[in-house]
């Protein structure tokens, strides 16, 4: 028999990209997809392709307040990202318009909200929020089993001007039934003090399709750190199948405002099992981070706001002097096939011994 064939055997998931074997990435080079990264300028986006089939892309449209990546598919294809606004599937939810595929950013500036900004905004407010600005692209790299995208940003102010630069790697990995997205993102403050005011709107967020949110009974309301309220109504749960676990063992509800070195969201879209996971670096500032974890399809990571995750007991205004940086690194996993904890955490530990 075959190594293959007693992963397989021993399993009894086929060769789920190796989850069982030493590392997630252990396939041979010649068994791993390509991956193939496409710039598009004229058309504000940049397609990353894994053996010719589309698995996201970086996109900066003049409606959206961010750069984000939309849509996100597991290894056969499975949008796993919510498709509002840009591209509406019948039985979504349509609140909260700013949570766009994966995205970064925060919701207290230097006082200006970077978080809630969207075209549904009044004129009026949005002229309050922030705005990241899409720069240039420095470099894109192909490869097989991995592909690199660099870019540059501008955080701008109100006011027109920049008050971050930007520079964010995304590192695209591809395996049979894994596909994986690590974000490195170096945030420079420009000519002035910069401080990120302790919020619970931030920092590494994603939203997801409607079939792994968590079910719901009862309809929610939610406010910003502005006041602003969005009501989560009721929906039908027909398919509905998400739920969350952390690190730290808590499942379900019990994760958000709770600190975990990673989470998981698992459910089934049609008959596909995926399991998204969002791997915090130890060397982030805020680790381990807080979950900004909602039942309705937010999936945010969020070291910096701490006050209100904590009840007050913490609290964090992590500030940024003019020419310093600071950078952020996190690990998303897309994986198709049944997924336990235990190999979450074998793959965090390998993704927190490598270094930044």
């Amino acid at each position: 028999m075959s190594k293959r064939e007693l992963i397989r055997a021993r399993s009894g998931i086929g060769i789920v990209f190796a989850l069982c074997a030493s590392t997630i990435f252990a396939a041979a080079a010649q068994q791993k997809p390509r991956v193939v990264i496409v710039p598009r300028a004229n058309e504000r986006r940049v397609d990353v392709l894994i053996d010719g089939q589309p698995f996201t892309a970086y996109i900066w449209p003049e409606t959206l307040r961010k750069p984000v990546l939309y849509p996100l598919r597991t290894a056969l294809g499975t949008p796993v990202t919510r498709g509002f606004p840009l591209d509406p599937r019948p039985g979504e939810r349509v609140d909260h318009p700013h949570h766009v595929g994966l995205w970064f950013n925060y919701g207290d500036v230097n006082g200006v909200d970077f978080w809630n900004n969207s075209s549904a905004l009044p004129p009026e407010a949005q002229k309050r929020m922030g705005t990241i600005i899409h720069r240039r692209i420095v470099r894109a790299e192909n490869g097989v089993g991995r592909g690199e995208l660099e870019v540059e940003m501008d955080w701008i102010m109100p006011d027109g001007a920049p008050i971050l630069r930007e520079r964010t790697t995304f590192v695209f990995y591809a395996e049979p039934r894994l596909r994986a997205v690590e974000r490195r993102t170096t945030l420079t403050a420009l000519d002035r003090r910069v401080l990120f005011r302790d919020n619970k709107e931030g920092l590494l967020g994603i939203r997801v399709a409607r079939q792994l949110e968590q079910p719901s009974n009862e309809p929610a309301t939610f406010t910003d750190a502005s006041g602003r309220a969005t009501t989560v109504p009721v929906m039908n749960n027909a398919g509905v199948t998400g739920l969350y676990r952390s690190s730290e063992g808590l499942t379900g509800d019990a994760v958000w405002g709770t600190r975990a070195r990673w989470t998981m969201l698992s459910g089934k879209i049609g008959d596909e099992e995926v399991t998204l996971a969002i791997l915090d670096h130890p060397k982030n500032v805020g680790y381990p981070t807080y979950w900004h974890a909602r039942g309705y399809g937010l999936f945010a990571a969020n070291p910096l706001g701490q006050e209100v995750f904590s009840r007050g007991r913490e609290k964090l205004n992590f500030a940024l002097e003019p020419g310093q940086s600071v950078t952020f690194r996190h690990r998303l996993l897309i994986i198709s096939g049944p997924v336990e904890p235990k190999q979450i955490e074998e793959q965090y530990s390998r993704f927190a011994s490598e270094a930044r």
